[in-house]
């Protein structure tokens, strides 16, 4: 199993002056099982290098074993510092595609054309596509063969509009992953707030929040293992 994970480039958390990127959690979990499923594993980012780490998911109260793991794995490291730039990406090259959050997805990749162009592609080819947290929002602009939303009548999950509230950046972010999802069509649910919930529909599996991250990786794992 050839697994692609495309992370976010964006830093900026709004106008507020902090820094945001991806969320160490979301993927620390995926990343080891999918090593442990035996995967080969390449990372990606839209500027490609090393992706910006949402300091906030760096935190004791958000350190996890698997973070740690991570942060201590020279291999992981390693790879994390040289992601491949995700214009040279091609589906073709992967069995399928799996997005961590983080705040940055929702700036850079919910509008960047390669990134819709690659999950248009993936799902297109029959294969997979994962997201997890806010990174469901990226998949606003992705569109059917047929150019409807991706998402019109499928069941997803994301980030939710309370636990957006909880974190104090309701008015901060972009567009919230909840409405956004509900507004292009999505048959929208979701579990209690920083409960793990996960919804698979087809070809899509969505994650609600960094707790949903291992659970979300093992649906996508079990894609490949029926």
């Amino acid at each position: 199993m050839k697994v692609l994970i495309v992370l976010t480039s964006h830093d900026q958390l709004g106008n507020t002056g902090r820094k945001t990127g991806f969320w160490l959690e979301e993927l620390a979990a995926p990343y080891y099982a999918f090593k442990e499923a035996g995967a080969d594993i390449t990372l990606a980012s839209p500027k490609g290098g090393k992706p910006p780490l949402d300091p906030k998911s760096n935190e004791p109260m958000f350190q996890t074993e698997l973070t740690r793991r991570f942060e201590a794995d020279a291999d992981a490291t390693a790879q994390l510092a040289g992601t491949i730039r995700l214009d040279s990406v091609s589906q073709a090259d992967y069995d399928t595609v799996f997005y961590p959050g983080g705040h940055g997805p929702l700036w850079d990749l919910a509008e960047d054309a390669h990134s819709i162009a690659l999950i248009e592609s993936f799902i297109a080819a029959n294969k997979p596509v994962a997201l997890v947290c806010h990174a469901p929002g990226v998949l606003r602009h992705v569109k059917t063969p047929a150019g409807r939303p991706l998402v019109e009548g499928k069941k997803v999950t994301g980030f939710t509009n309370s636990e957006e509230e909880a974190v104090g950046l309701t008015n901060v972010v972009p567009f919230l992953v909840e409405d956004e999802l509900i507004a292009k069509g999505g048959i929208y649910s979701k579990g209690e707030d920083w409960s793990s919930y996960v919804v698979s529909d087809g070809l899509l599996i969505t994650g609600q929040n960094p707790t949903s991250s291992a659970e979300t990786a093992a649906l996508l794992i079990g894609q490949f293992t029926r």
